[in-house]
């Protein structure tokens, strides 16, 4: 098992979420607002007067297999987009 964590400006939801449900990854844990800045040139995301926009995050665990091309979408997402989406993937050692 894998675990994917996605985070991304909240105007990525609904293309997010069709990465998603196309690869049939339906159990996750979402975050609707969470703060961050891109680690190279990516302008923060704070939800503040001066950095209005925001992030969500999502937390899968999907099967070995489903996570490379979980991760291949995501990827072409990125590249059609300039909003900014990050993800990662980890083992799962253990669940219950």
């Amino acid at each position: 098992m894998k675990a994917i964590f996605i985070s991304y400006n909240q105007a990525l939801n609904d293309r997010v979420m069709e990465v998603l449900d196309r690869h049939y990854a339906r159990g996750f844990s979402k975050w609707e607002l969470t703060h961050g800045r891109g680690s190279i040139d990516g302008e923060p995301h704070y939800g503040s007067h001066a950095w209005p926009s925001m992030n969500s995050s999502i937390l899968t665990i999907v099967d070995e297999n489903k996570a490379s091309r979980i991760m291949d979408s995501l990827r072409d997402l990125d590249r059609q987009t300039t909003q900014g989406i990050r993800a990662f993937v980890w083992n799962v050692e253990d669940q219950l």
